[in-house]
């Protein structure tokens, strides 16, 4: 994603999820959990995945996840999910993760915070993969 609004987020782009962080977010430090980053990161590819699939999907690699900037306490965090490619079963979903400071302290655009590459196949039950629609 190259081209962005005044305020640091995607251009011409709506988010797949975007959530507020909350107190029991955050550990000992007062940044976010990684671990609460990285569910969010899922729930927003598999949303992208399971509507280009028509259908259930199930996550099956994390192939990359960077860490970029720390996320606090109170930052409205936002989700881009787009299709990376398809496959027979499977499918690879991009995501970008911004952040808007909350806090009058840090007031400032949305900034880059997270990235991933997470592959999900189509499935029809429980362990049963099926094909991904053309």
């Amino acid at each position: 994603m190259s081209d962005f609004e005044e305020n640091g987020l995607p251009l011409n782009k709506q988010p797949t999820l975007r959530v507020t962080t909350r107190p029991n977010d955050a550990n000992p430090s007062g940044d976010i959990f990684g671990g609460w980053l990285m569910s969010k990161i899922d729930i927003a590819a598999s949303i992208a995945a399971g509507a280009r699939a028509n259908g259930p999907v199930v996550t099956v690699a994390v192939k990359e996840l960077r860490f970029i900037q720390p996320i606090f306490v109170h930052d409205l965090v936002s989700f881009y999910a787009d299709i990376i490619s398809v496959g027979n079963t499977s499918i690879t979903v991009g995501v970008e993760v911004y952040a808007q400071r909350q806090c009058a302290s840090h007031k400032e655009n949305a900034i880059k915070v997270s990235d991933a590459v997470l592959v999900f196949v189509a499935v029809s039950a429980p362990g049963v993969r099926r094909l991904v629609p053309k």
